[in-house]
């Protein structure tokens, strides 16, 4: 789900060999992936802690990018400074983001996490006005911050002063998707141009998130004493598919039809988290939560609309 967040690639990506599977097929695979990662964490967080939901995502999305290091004969970056400012990046696009989202779904439905992950760009859109000097707003993009947050209005059912709204769970999915193009921005602005590949920079990246949930889980929760096999497969999926997998997919579509389209994931994500939720978990939908996720992603996708040079 980091992508939700990124607009394009904070760093140069070198290229390579285009992939034998045709890239609207791993597109789709990634839309999927990544609109079921919500369902996981539902099922996951039933059996266990978020804590420990977070961390095994971490741990297996972790093994899996150690694997295709190892296939590729790539080695961990060095130099201090950059794990310093991996460390920093860790922390803001995995460890923080996913760990908000596993507490936010103890209280809110999977299809609502889902769609709040989908403001990632109109919060990116925001921050990139302040913190990036080469983002300048034009009156398109404004309308469509503006439609954006009118359509989590509409999802939170404002009009009905957010009765039967988990606050507390709503507000931790928001920052999480907030967390996303903060980290996107800080990466920006400290790696970019780095000579370290995608695939190296993001396995120090996951490996620096899965240390740093390590230390923090044995200090809110203690260690579980039995391991129920569908929470914990989907705990494996999530760390192994939505993330591991996720992000070499990611980072091959940016590398092969660019940024701009791979960046168009992004709105599938909440349809079909939304699906999933309604049609696997049961989860209700009012007649809000469609008509605004489309508004969501309608202001979401004019706030990518660049000028014309």
């Amino acid at each position: 789900m980091t992508t939700a967040a990124s607009t394009r690639a904070p760093v140069r990506v070198p290229e390579g060999r285009r992939a034998g599977v045709d890239w609207r097929l791993r597109f789709a695979f990634l839309s999927l992936v990544w609109g079921f990662s919500f369902l996981l964490i539902k099922v996951g967080t039933e059996a266990y802690a978020p804590f420990h939901v977070t961390c095994g995502r971490l741990l297996f999305g972790t093994l899996v990018l150690a694997a295709a290091m190892a296939v590729k004969r790539q080695r961990l970056p060095r130099g201090a400074r950059t794990w310093g400012h991996l460390t920093v990046a860790a922390f803001l696009l995995n460890a923080l983001p996913f760990s908000l989202f596993a507490y936010a779904e103890l209280t809110i439905p999977s299809t609502l996490a889902g769609i709040c992950n989908a403001t990632s760009p109109l919060w990116g859109m925001a921050l990139s006005l302040v913190a990036l000097s080469e983002d300048r707003p034009t009156r398109v993009r404004v309308a469509g911050l503006g439609l954006g947050f009118l359509g989590v209005l509409t999802v939170l059912g404002a009009w009905q002063g957010f009765s039967g709204l988990d606050a507390e769970g709503t507000a931790m999915a928001l920052v999480a998707s907030l967390s996303y193009p903060v980290g996107w921005i800080y990466v920006r602005r400290t790696l970019a141009g780095t000579t370290h590949s995608h695939l190296s920079l993001t396995g120090a990246q996951l490996l620096l998130a899965t240390a740093q949930l390590g230390f923090v889980t044995p200090l809110f929760t203690t260690a579980p004493t039995h391991f129920p096999v569908l929470p914990l497969l989907a705990v494996v999926a999530l760390g192994a598919l939505g993330t591991g997998v996720a992000m070499l997919l990611q980072y091959g579509l940016v590398s092969e039809v660019g940024p701009t389209t791979a960046q168009m994931v992004t709105y599938f994500i909440p349809v079909i988290a939304t699906a999933a939720g309604v049609a696997l978990l049961g989860e209700s939908l009012t007649w809000s939560t469609p008509v605004g996720a489309a508004i969501v992603l309608t202001g979401a996708a004019l706030t990518q609309v660049r000028p014309r040079t």
